[in-house]
């Protein structure tokens, strides 16, 4: 009878290790499913971690979202990374269908249009460095409204004298330019090609406090927008 009892618990079911998941992960093809829908759903990008928290307990995210962004390679929405995060977006060569849509109420100043320049091209950089590097005063209301905006945010205290403090873009302000990370930001001949570098002396190469611009903006006067 003992012989046959261990028989029987040699022929059944192999024991499961203590360390193995109760229940094993989905199929990855139902893990890019769950992906999918959650980039779908969500107005913000997600991030690897965020989704971990959402799927079940095994999943790999990670390989998921990969599997997802071939899958939609040459689509009319890809899946792209921004920063740390993750979203489902129109394909950039069909932007302009997205037109109509669109509404431009105010244009940046050109002072806050340098200033953001400045920002995404030299983080982290803090206000007295964007001072020098543009050639006047930075307006505060500029760097607010900026900031409002979502495009700037502070990032890390300088280690020296006073800990100033820097700015650094947002995943908003990389998430509206199509942009991976600022790695991703054009180059000057690109700018020039594109029209959108003017004839004028860059910023900077005027002594500080002095501008070649007229309606470059007083301390006190705080405009982000033009009319």
């Amino acid at each position: 009878m003992e012989d046959q009892i261990m028989d029987g618990q040699s022929q059944g079911a192999p024991v499961r290790e203590d360390n193995d998941s109760l229940f094993d992960a989905p199929p990855m093809a139902e893990q890019e499913r769950m992906v999918e829908a959650v980039l779908f759903a969500s107005a913000e990008p997600v991030t690897l971690r965020d989704l971990e928290s959402r799927m079940p307990h095994g999943c790999n995210p990670r390989e998921a979202v990969e599997h997802l962004r071939k899958r939609y390679e040459g689509r009319g929405v890809r899946v792209v990374r921004l920063g740390d995060a993750w979203a489902i977006r129109t394909a950039p060569d069909l932007g302009f269908l997205m037109q109509k849509e669109t509404t431009e109420l105010r244009k940046l100043s050109r002072a806050a249009i340098e200033t953001l320049a400045i920002v995404a091209y030299h983080q982290p950089v803090t206000r007295t460095e964007i001072e020098e590097i543009r050639g006047v005063s930075v307006s505060r209301g500029t760097i607010d409204q900026l900031m409002e905006m979502n495009w700037i945010r502070l990032g890390r205290r300088r280690m020296t004298p006073g800990r100033p403090v820097t700015f650094v873009v947002t995943p908003d302000f990389l998430d509206h330019f199509g942009l991976e990370s600022a790695r991703d930001l054009p180059g000057l001949k690109e700018l020039r090609a594109a029209g959108l570098l003017e004839n004028r002396p860059p910023p900077g190469s005027l002594p500080l406090g002095q501008s070649g611009d007229e309606d470059d903006e007083p301390e006190e006067q705080a405009e982000l927008f033009e009319e």
